[in-house]
């Protein structure tokens, strides 16, 4: 379409957003209608999407990362046609049951890419978005799975320092599929952005090894001859577009009073007059609604073409295609999980449970070819690479293993990127301490229940002289408060083979709290996945007993040495190892009391965290042992027997608890 005809477009969509937010009461007007003329040119003219079917594995990605100016998305899904988002729910935007919340989320509204919350997030997501998408096109081929991720951010997003690992990342990639449309409108919620920043955006992304380009975000000729340009080049692409905040309203534009509050009655009226747009709201004319139609129309066209494609393709590419875009992720196959165990159970010698990992990662990754592994630099450290592992570069798309540098913000929001393709599992490493740097995605992977694999090493005190910095305290109970998220702290190979199971079949993402010291084989059965219910017995006396103690990870076996000392002194001790806290509090409430017995028996945890957490587990009149401050810079064995955690001082603490 030509600027005659895409001019009247923008204008209906400027409207239609600050009609939305005015509707709702409370919003963000500025940007959707200051990046009305971009959005209108991107879909109008470039972007491939087929309304009817928001699934389309070829169709273009558009993420917008400035999420709180969601009515520009969901504006666009409506006048392009997508059935469910009508303009009821338009006049809905920000209302309870909705599907146009305050900031779009992935799930729950169709045709909403990724949940974007957290400025920068989105951007960061759709590196891993590009990566999966070139990689799907490699193996399926251009014609099927060849697609471009398009991205809205703000000065907001380029502030955030997530965005600097992302764009470094892409451009060592060379993501050819990766374009930034970058809303320089020069205005934060402070004010001018000249305020708190004076960097040269442009040429930064250029030292990244981006192609850059400034445009006037207002003039349409320009928009589409950059975006047509974006298209040709050879790596990502980020496109600065000059334009005015709040484009259209006469007297609050280019302010930073009108990025987070409606125009108001008077300044929607002086907008309507200044854009010669004499409708009411929510009236679209029926011409400029029919050429916005049109648009979807176009994508549904390709996607026809398309389809023809796909049937005279293998019936195993079809195959592929329809579980991709069904969302049905491909299982481990029975075998592999055997093989898995069975190496397990084999193991002579005591491993860290980050060799375990490894162990079964060889095999995992031999037979899974969707599993996509990575690590923040520290893939001996962690475990995550094998033997059969290629890495991903920019010459090799199809690879297995992705190098993310020192760079968990970019890894972690990267993952959920490659998630969302719906084609790959990803699973990346790091040392637990440092999930700091990735929480805020492994929450949005939650919210956007994402089966993604978070590898976390060195997860205690254990971990020795590095000292306090180094060694995680909080973070196992940090990361168990997130919703949806399992956290995984197995006690030998058996327990990792197991959690390595149960997190591939996890419709949401998963944590792996591992160990750097060995740790002793406390299991040799195999035929069921005891992990399965989050805890179990591992040991319980003939006698009614009158201490359960409850371990994770590397202090299970020391639960066991301590019951031992307890038997010594005349208690009755049994030990349960509970792998996974999420899992066993799914399990109901008869089966947990039969479990733990708080009711006859002094329940006691024992974790080298934080305790705080586990009184919903031990009750009141239990005992928590564990760590409630930092650690500090000494051996392992020096660290656990400073905390008091030895089997000799856990029992006497026991039996000082029993004796009050």
């Amino acid at each position: 379409m030509d600027r005659l005809e895409l001019a009247p477009m923008a204008t209906l969509l400027r409207v239609l957003c600050a009609d939305m937010v005015e509707a709702a009461g409370s919003g963000h007007p500025g940007m959707p209608m200051g990046m009305a003329d971009v959005a209108t040119v991107l879909f109008a003219n470039h972007l491939k999407f087929d309304p009817r079917h928001p699934e389309w594995i070829a169709r273009d990605r558009f993420v917008l990362s400035s999420g709180h100016g969601s009515a520009l998305a969901y504006a666009v899904l409506h006048l392009i046609g997508v059935p469910s988002i009508t303009l009821d729910q338009c006049q809905a935007l920000r209302r309870k049951g909705s599907l146009t919340p305050g900031h779009p989320e992935f799930g729950h509204t169709p045709g909403i890419e990724c949940t974007t919350g957290p400025l920068g997030q989105g951007l960061a997501t759709a590196v891993g978005m590009a990566i999966a998408g070139r990689k799907l096109a490699h193996e399926l081929g251009e014609p099927i799975a060849g697609h471009r991720v398009f991205v809205m951010a703000g000065d907001g997003c380029m502030m955030e320092g997530i965005s600097h690992e992302a764009g470094a990342l892409a451009g060592h990639l060379g993501l050819d599929n990766l374009v930034v449309l970058f809303d320089d409108n020069g205005i934060s919620i402070d004010g001018p952005v000249s305020l708190s920043t004076s960097e040269a955006v442009l040429d930064r992304f250029a030292a990244y090894g981006w192609d850059t380009l400034a445009i006037d975000g207002h003039d349409i000729d320009a928009i589409d001859r950059a975006l047509g340009q974006a298209q040709t080049n050879a790596r990502p692409t980020l496109i600065a577009c000059r334009t005015q905040i709040g484009r259209g309203a006469p007297d609050k534009a280019g302010q930073a009073g009108i990025h987070g509050s409606p125009l108001g009655a008077a300044e929607i009226a002086g907008m309507r007059a200044g854009l010669d747009w004499p409708h009411t709201p929510f009236d679209l004319p029926p011409a400029i609604r029919q050429r916005w139609l049109s648009v979807g129309h176009r994508g549904a066209l390709a996607r026809d073409v398309w389809h023809g494609l796909l049937l005279q393709s293998e019936a195993a590419v079809g195959d592929r295609v329809t579980a991709i875009e069904l969302r049905h992720l491909p299982r481990v196959p029975a075998a592999t999980i055997d093989a898995v165990r069975a190496r397990a159970v084999a193991t002579t010698a005591p491993q860290a449970t980050r060799v375990s990992s490894k162990a079964a990662l060889e095999l995992l990754v031999a037979d899974c070819p969707w599993l996509l592994g990575g690590s923040a630099d520290l893939s001996g450290s962690n475990g995550t690479r094998v033997g059969t592992h290629r890495d991903v570069t920019r010459a090799d798309p199809g690879g297995t293993y992705l190098r993310y540098g020192i760079r968990e913000h970019a890894m972690a929001a990267a993952m959920n990127g490659i998630a969302l393709s719906g084609a790959y599992v990803p699973y990346g490493g790091t040392f637990l301490v440092f999930s700091d740097y990735s929480r805020p995605a492994i929450r949005l992977a939650a919210l956007m229940r994402l089966r993604v694999i978070h590898v976390l090493t060195h997860d205690s005190i254990a971990l020795g002289e590095d000292g306090p910095t180094h060694q995680p305290i909080e973070h196992l109970a940090s990361l168990r408060l997130i919703p949806g998220l399992r956290v995984f702290r197995p006690a030998d190979a058996v327990e990792v083979a197991e959690c390595w199971e149960l997190a591939l079949r996890h419709d949401g993402p998963s944590v792996f709290a591992l160990s750097r010291q060995d740790l002793p084989l406390l299991r040799h059965d195999t035929a069921e996945n005891r992990s399965a219910t989050g805890a179990y017995t591992l040991t319980d006396p003939a006698q009614e007993r009158a201490v359960t103690l409850i371990a994770t990870g590397s202090e299970v076996h020391l639960a066991l040495a301590a019951c031992d000392a307890l038997q010594d002194l005349g208690i009755v001790a049994g030990v349960i190892s509970a792998p996974c806290l999420e899992l066993l509090a799914e399990q109901d409430a008869a089966a947990i009391d039969r479990l733990l017995q708080r009711r006859t028996s002094l329940c006691v945890s024992i974790e080298a965290g934080s305790t705080g957490p586990w009184r919903a587990i031990t009750g009141l009149d239990g005992l928590t042992l564990g760590i409630d401050s930092f650690g500090e810079s000494a051996s392992g064995p020096e660290l656990f027997d400073h905390f008091g955690l030895t089997p000799q001082t856990i029992a006497r603490r026991i039996a000082d608890h029993l004796a009050r």
